[in-house]
Formats: C-alpha cells, sequence, structure tokens
C-alpha cells in the first residue's frame, strides 16, 4: 500500500510541475543558441535569448547564446545535445564550421530553426534540407489563424486546434510538404498576403542525416517570447531536437534532397 501511495504522490508532482512547459523526466543538457545575422537583423533576437534562457532555468537545461560563428568546432558542438539557429539570417558559417555541423548533426546532434532561420545560408544544399524550406516573402505582420495538425507532437500538443496569433507570416520558396513532417499550417483565408494557397505550412519536423531538425516559422515579433503558448511551442521543439521527445510517424517519406538554393530579393 506504502508502494502505492508513494507512485501516486510522485505522479501528482510531476503533473503539478507541468503547469507549463516543465518536463520534470528530462535529463539535464546543453543547448547552443545561436543568433549570427549577415542580413535582416530581428530586433527580437534578445527576446528569444532571454525566453530560452528562461526556459532553462525553469526545465534544467544550460543555454549559451553567442553570435560568434568559431563556436561551431567539432570540439565545442560536441557538449550540445541541440543548437538552435535564433533569427539568423545570410550566410553565418564559413566553409569548415559548416563542415563542422554537418558532421554534428550526422553523429546525432539536433537542430532548432526559428523565423528567419529560413533566411539564412542560401548556398548551402545540407543546410537547405536542414531547414526544411527557404524564405521567400511575407506580408505585414497581422493577425491569422494557424491550424494545429499534430496534436500529439510536444511543441503543439498544448495548442488548440485552431491557434489565432499575430505574427510575420512567411511565406517559403517551396512547399515542405514532402519532405517533412508538418505540424501546423496557416489558413490564408483568415489574413491577406499568403501567397502558398491551401496548403501552408509554418511548423515542422524531421529525421536528417542521422540528426533531428525542427522548425518554426513564427517569432518574427518581441512579444512573441512572452507569450506562455509560443514559449511552449519553442519548447516542445527544443525537446524534439534534443532527442528528449520521440520522432512523429512522418506523413510522407521524410528524403533529404537538397532544396533549390538561390537568393529571394525581397527583405525581410
Amino acid at each position: 500500500m506504502r508502494n502505492v501511495i508513494a507512485v501516486i504522490t510522485a505522479l501528482l508532482v510531476v503533473t503539478i510541475g507541468l503547469g507549463a512547459p516543465a518536463m520534470a523526466a528530462d535529463p539535464a543538457c546543453k543547448v547552443l543558441v545561436f543568433s549570427k545575422t549577415a542580413g535582416f537583423r530581428h530586433d527580437a533576437i534578445p527576446a528569444g535569448v532571454t525566453a530560452l534562457r528562461g526556459l532553462a532555468a525553469e526545465n534544467g537545461f544550460t543555454v549559451d547564446a553567442t553570435e560568434d560563428a568559431a563556436a561551431f568546432s567539432t570540439a565545442d558542438l560536441a557538449g550540445y545535445r541541440a543548437v538552435v539557429f535564433l533569427l539568423t539570417s545570410g550566410d553565418v558559417l564559413k566553409a569548415a564550421q559548416r563542415t563542422a555541423f554537418e558532421s554534428y548533426i550526422a553523429g546525432g546532434g539536433g537542430y532548432m530553426g526559428v523565423h528567419s532561420a529560413a533566411d539564412t545560408e542560401y548556398d548551402w544544399a545540407f543546410y537547405g534540407g536542414l531547414v526544411g524550406a527557404y524564405f521567400s516573402s511575407h506580408p505585414a505582420i497581422q493577425r491569422a489563424t494557424v491550424r494545429v495538425e499534430d496534436r500529439t507532437h510536444p511543441s503543439t500538443a498544448h495548442l488548440p486546434a485552431t491557434w489565432v496569433r499575430t505574427d510575420e507570416l512567411y511565406d517559403y520558396r517551396t512547399n515542405p510538404r514532402s519532405a517533412v513532417h508538418v505540424l501546423a499550417t496557416l489558413d490564408e483565408s483568415t489574413y491577406s498576403g499568403g501567397s502558398m494557397g491551401a496548403d501552408h505550412p509554418i511548423a515542422w519536423c524531421r529525421p536528417y542525416r542521422g540528426g533531428r531538425a525542427w522548425y518554426t516559422g513564427l517569432g518574427h515579433t518581441i512579444e512573441s517570447y512572452t507569450e506562455p503558448d509560443f514559449r511552449a511551442h519553442l519548447y516542445g521543439g527544443l525537446r524534439y531536437a534534443a532527442g528528449l521527445a520521440p520522432t512523429p510517424t512522418p506523413t510522407v517519406s521524410p528524403g533529404n534532397a537538397p532544396l533549390s538554393a538561390g537568393r529571394p530579393v525581397t527583405d525581410r
């Protein structure tokens, strides 16, 4: 009887602790947050770093934040469970740093891309496959409905089926659905200026060349990083990238074909 009571008590402690988005069973780990820009620079970068540091403090992991690409060495990357490309833009890594990052992913490392991570490294085919789709354009910041496709993934399980929020809404050069597991889409009928049509993925994940990749196109605004639902979205994505959550069964064949390169001409 005492054992039963102990188990119930432990479950209650964990459940209460999950008030969101804490995951008490996760082991401690280190995450690298990289926010270097060589193109458009988002003023939400400091808010994003603060949010990720806050999630780290709440959930027992460690964040190292940098804009120094020298962190992309084989020795340094080996200490991290995941690397977050937070609002990066343009060409941010040199050839040797790219090679080290490819080896890191091949060895089981995780990648998490936020918003303009899709506006990064257009001429690096490996990265194109990792992020899933490159940025093309966006309309003005406005309110829109996000439709959640996967209600079990840790980055979307907390969300309602329709998530209404205000953000900068990316269109992509290609629809990534044929190569990724789509988590959420934009409903273009709920805002003006979308150009991808009825199927407009905005968050997705995939296993990739030995590692894992998770991306969200949301997160342009400073306000995003204080929204509980968006913070939980980030934390769930981070758990997936770090290998702390199972890989969902893909809705399509994952494939590793590189995406078309070339830079868009629109600003970000």
